[in-house]
């Protein structure tokens, strides 16, 4: 089982004080629902699961009045195995979007109080049936994601004492011992080839096999692509696909990564393809970097909309949409030219996501000068500038020069760590694993 720091949030929410029903939000195969089943197996002593396309029929539990009486009495009737036991008892209703009553139902079963329920679902975001949201006030939520770098490194049996080390070097800003920093950035080329999809990196895990690996990749790309047929509109369907799979082009083959919708079709107009864009973003099949015209705090104020890069949700989701050679390319570091910095790039904007960051790059029109990646710490704007190899960061040594109001700004490198006299840090590409 590999271990997830999922599980710790879902501690925290059952020790809270102003309990709440919990929503698990994140992109398909995340394992959402497999972290839920095992924690409620390890930590309750009945546990009631609902699946509702699994399950159909089980939506006539929440039919007539929603109190939770009436709803522990219909799930008794229908499991009657279950012995429902306040204070002791899961009750986790997965793919909720199925059934708006259950939905509807969150609000008393956070009132009553007797019962822990957790709510999951795929496609949450793009409301294809729900007539309304989740009951304000009433549910608390926790996104999940692909597994990050720590946790893979976790699945590969280095502890959680070793990744606290690395720690250690990035707090005190020293030199990582060569032989470590070396493996390190092997694991992580690993870790970039495999992705984090759960099903990919147990598979890694078991069998070290990265044709295996393709295969499961492959299999989530085709249940992603299902999922665009199966859920979008009509109308934006073929474009949401289209959009979806020249992501590729748009972060690997070009120098410059901004999504370009001629990329998607020759001629293509944002006009056409814009509400194809939207609907991935709320499908939690891509998230977006924006372009910002300015560096200060709040980002967000001076950001574009129109203008911005487009990344899959998990690394394993964009190894999927290239050849296999790209996988043995990254491990045995002979990427050149844009790929290689292109795949560094879409590495970090990973790790960023899933720390929950909102990503921002700048560009300076009349310099040309260009910062990779930047998002807000503490209520302060922190530049990031992703080196394939151990070159001068001119951009960001001239954004820190021009704005002193930047307390620091990151390198990150193929090489080891250093700090510069401009308020630069630079480190190792994987510790951004660790900010």
């Amino acid at each position: 089982m590999l271990k997830r720091k999922a599980t710790d949030d879902i501690k925290k929410w059952v020790c809270s004080k102003n309990k709440k029903c919990l929503i698990v939000q994140g992109a398909r195969q995340t394992g959402k629902t497999y972290i839920i089943e095992r924690f409620a197996e390890e930590n309750y002593e009945e546990f009631v699961e609902i699946n509702f396309k699994q399950l159909p029929s089980a939506t006539d539990i929440f039919t007539g009045d929603l109190t939770v009486d009436n709803m522990i009495m219909a799930m008794r009737f229908r499991f009657p195995e279950k012995k429902m036991i306040p204070g002791k008892t899961m009750i986790f209703l997965d793919e909720i979007q199925e059934c708006q009553e259950a939905i509807t139902s969150l609000k008393f079963w956070a009132i009553d109080n007797r019962f822990d329920v957790i709510a999951s679902g795929s496609l949450l975001g793009i409301d294809y049936k729900r007539a309304s949201s989740y009951p304000v006030g009433y549910v608390d939520y926790l996104r999940m994601y692909g597994l990050d770098f720590e946790e893979f490194l976790w699945g590969l049996g280095i502890s959680e004492a070793m990744t606290g080390n690395l720690c250690n070097y990035l707090h005190s800003q020293t030199v990582i011992p060569e032989a470590v920093n070396s493996q390190m950035m092997n694991y992580y080329r690993q870790y970039i080839a495999t992705g984090g999809m759960p099903e990919a990196v147990q598979k890694y895990v078991d069998t070290r096999d990265f044709r295996e690996v393709d295969r499961i990749q492959r299999s989530l790309l085709q249940g992603y692509q299902y999922d665009i047929a199966h859920y979008a509109t009509a109308e934006e369907k073929v474009k949401a696909e289209k959009c979806y799979l020249s992501l590729t082009k748009q972060l690997l083959e070009k120098e410059n990564h901004k999504f370009q919708y001629k990329e998607v079709e020759h001629g293509g107009r944002a006009q056409k393809y814009f509400s194809s864009i939207e609907w991935l973003l709320r499908a939690d099949m891509v998230h977006l970097c924006k372009l910002v015209t300015d560096v200060r705090f709040d980002l967000d104020d001076y950001a574009r909309d129109d203008f911005f890069r487009a990344y899959t949700t998990d690394l394993s989701l964009l190894m999927a949409m290239k050849d296999f050679s790209l996988k043995q390319h990254i491990v045995e570091n002979t990427l050149e030219g844009n790929s290689k910095g292109g795949i560094y790039e879409c590495a970090i904007a990973d790790a960023l996501y899933k720390k929950g960051y909102q990503l921002y790059f700048y560009k300076n029109e009349t310099t040309k000068k260009e910062i990779d990646v930047m998002i807000q710490k503490d209520g302060k704007v922190l530049p990031i500038e992703v080196k394939s190899g151990n070159t001068r960061a001119s951009s960001l040594r001239s954004l820190m020069k021009n704005h002193k109001d930047i307390a620091y700004g990151y390198k990150l490198v193929e090489g080891n760590t250093g700090v510069s006299e401009d308020r630069i840090i630079t480190l190792p590409l994987y510790m951004i694993a660790f900010i």
